[in-house]
């Protein structure tokens, strides 16, 4: 570990730093609208923004919601899975804007996020129950022409767009010419992250490990770290 990160940190002006924000830089809360990122993962962020040539996070949540929960200058917020900056995606806001006032599932676990749709399970005593309940709503979405994948504790649906994290971070790579770079999550859709690394000079992909982390994840990281904790340490070593 100490090995990667030191490469990393040897050129700073060429790397960047993609970093979910859920379960990474804040802990996984009850009720997402409790989420907020500690003030020491916020004074660390902002020491990494005067020293890296790109600080992102890249989220499911909007962009404008994470940067009012982390609000740090100089980072990069991009939301909705990397979708905020696929032009295509806006016209599917009011059809995932009507899917989710007529879909079936308690309106307190509907969470709309403009370019996304996510139906929550946390709190639900029957799990079982409620996955099959999710089951019907995703096949609802797939004839709807939208897209449904599970993630933690949560059914997501979204536009039927090959735009995800990964993509994303692709785009903020090539733009800035960078070679180095470190990509941080916690749930499949980091996958995404972690591959858009390939073939770069210098790659370290963190996962930041839980009981809900899935094991695809843990196999495709150089780096494993068992909390949100463990990770801000991680960070204050770059």
């Amino acid at each position: 570990m100490d090995d990667l990160l030191r490469q990393l940190a040897a050129d700073p002006a060429n790397a960047g730093l993609f970093l979910d924000f859920d379960g990474v830089l804040s802990p996984i809360v009850k009720r997402p609208e409790d989420a907020v990122a500690p003030p020491a993962a916020r004074a660390e962020l902002e020491r990494l923004v005067g020293r890296y040539a790109l600080v992102a996070v890249v989220s499911g949540r909007t962009s404008a919601d994470v940067r009012t929960r982390l609000g740090v200058d100089g980072v990069v917020y991009v939301g909705s899975h990397g979708l905020e900056l696929e032009p295509q995606a806006e016209r599917w806001r009011p059809v995932l804007a009507a899917f989710a006032s007529n879909a079936a599932w308690p309106r307190q676990d509907v969470e709309v996020k403009g370019l996304a749709v996510t139906f929550h399970f946390r709190n639900r005593p029957d799990e079982d129950e409620a996955l099959r309940e999710l089951d019907a709503i995703a096949e609802e979405a797939a004839c709807t022409g939208l897209t449904a994948r599970y993630g933690r504790k949560v059914l997501e649906v979204l536009p039927p767009i090959r735009t995800n994290k990964g993509t994303a971070v692709r785009l903020l790579l090539n733009e800035r010419g960078l070679r180095r770079a470190l990509a941080a999550g916690d749930d499949t859709t980091d996958l995404d992250s972690f591959a858009a690394l390939d073939g770069l000079e210098v790659a370290v992909r963190v996962a930041v490990a839980s009981a809900e982390t899935p094991s695809t994840l843990l196999d495709a990281a150089d780096i494993r770290v068992e909390s949100t904790g463990e990770f801000l340490a991680l960070l204050r070593k770059l």
